[in-house]
């Protein structure tokens, strides 16, 4: 039997591999190791693949965060970069975010995390080598191709070096996201994230790295995109009052049975023991929870500098391009010729199911539509939100 994670081992392996660096900075992130290793200790039923997937997670996030905070040691300059007027895409999983959130940053104005900046941030990026960075090519190394589970991933989220990324993966920087329990079976991790994080933590690191990636290689606004949003949607708004925010909507049932899918897809290449009707019981009360969160921050006051807009995935699906232009005149963005060029090219190259079809059922994963709809309810009712049929 493989010997448990050790946090001080990992803590000294990311070390030697961040050259020596020891400054972690201020903020939970111990705190945050600590509960997912012994999350993952406990919990997580890996096999000897999904311990090397474990560690080389925990050890990335360890690296970049060394890294971030010496480079901002060796570049005070960076901390006069300004954020101003981000956009943040948010919503339930599956409702079209992804996608969205590809064809926005086909606009020149627009600058998202691109996904080698996030696995590769240290030294800051530089405009000039755009994606002739060596770090590209480092990084698309990394992502599996031609095999049957990466096929079927890129049917459901597809992946490049050179795509736009989710805060989510940035999140992994401050040990407090998400992802780590859609990656991995850590349900103790989880309830730390759900209800016991420093979410100012998180995004006072967040602010931290948008400006580290912006520094040399700016835009006219960031674009950002993660539904983990939800979880700390108050302490966003208090980092970022002026945020643009794209809140999208889908009928829930779709949303839980596609993201009990993705999970378990996700889960299985590290683990033999995967339970996908354990997957969507155990996601659906917590994604449940974090919406009624976040619906509830939005109706407790009024946020007079930021910008709300609500995109119904059925009207995306419809019409993409309509529904853009929608959220440029909500959010008073500027469109040029030259983005709306690009953004209908790139969607006129990316119909549905190019990269494949995701196909799932509710009956898979023990997800009853009647159920989810009725503990839903006060959402469903708000936003109007009708039943999808099966093959959407």
């Amino acid at each position: 039997m493989a010997p448990p994670f050790d946090r001080n081992v990992l803590l000294a392996k990311g070390q030697e591999r961040a050259g020596g660096l020891t400054d972690l900075g201020t903020g939970q992130f111990l705190e945050g190791m600590d509960r997912f290793v012994d999350s993952l200790n406990a919990e997580a039923r890996l096999n000897d693949i999904g311990r090397f997937i474990a560690e080389e997670r925990v050890l990335l996030h360890v690296v970049n965060r060394l890294r971030y905070v010496h480079d901002r040691e060796q570049y005070p300059e960076i901390a006069s970069v300004e954020v101003v007027t981000p956009v943040f895409i948010v919503g339930l999983p599956r409702t079209g975010t992804t996608i969205l959130h590809d064809i926005l940053n086909q606009d020149p104005a627009n600058r998202a995390p691109l996904t080698w900046e996030l696995m590769f941030p240290s030294p800051p990026p530089e405009a000039s080598l755009g994606n002739n960075d060596p770090r590209v090519t480092a990084c698309q190394a990394t992502i599996p191709s031609g095999d049957e589970r990466s096929t079927l991933f890129a049917a459901m989220h597809p992946m490049g070096a050179t795509l736009s990324q989710e805060c989510v993966v940035m999140m992994g920087e401050a040990m407090c996201t998400a992802l780590f329990h859609n990656q991995f079976r850590v349900p103790s991790y989880q309830d730390w994230v759900d209800t016991g994080a420093d979410w100012s933590a998180v995004y006072a690191f967040h602010r931290r790295q948008l400006q580290h990636l912006w520094w040399h290689k700016p835009g006219d606004r960031w674009m950002l995109k993660t539904g983990g949003h939800m979880w700390g949607l108050e302490q966003l708004l208090a980092e970022y009052p002026d945020a643009r925010i794209v809140f999208t909507h889908r009928d829930p049932v779709k949303s839980m049975t596609s993201y009990a899918s993705l999970t378990a897809l996700v889960r299985s290449a590290g683990s033999d023991d995967v339970d996908p009707i354990e997957i969507a019981a155990d996601w659906t009360a917590r994604l449940k929870m974090v919406l009624e969160r976040s619906m509830a921050v939005r109706a407790a006051r009024e946020y007079p500098d930021a910008v709300f807009y609500d995109m119904y995935f059925s009207d995306f699906v419809a019409d993409q391009f309509a529904e853009i232009e929608k959220i440029y005149d909500a959010l008073d963005l500027p469109m040029s010729d030259e983005g709306a060029a690009a953004m209908r090219e790139y969607i006129a190259d990316h119909p549905k199911g190019k990269d494949g079809i995701h196909r799932y059922a509710p009956e898979e994963f023990g997800v009853d539509p009647d159920t989810v709809r009725r503990e839903f309810a006060p959402y469903i009712e708000r936003f109007g939100l009708e039943p999808e049929p099966e093959d959407t």
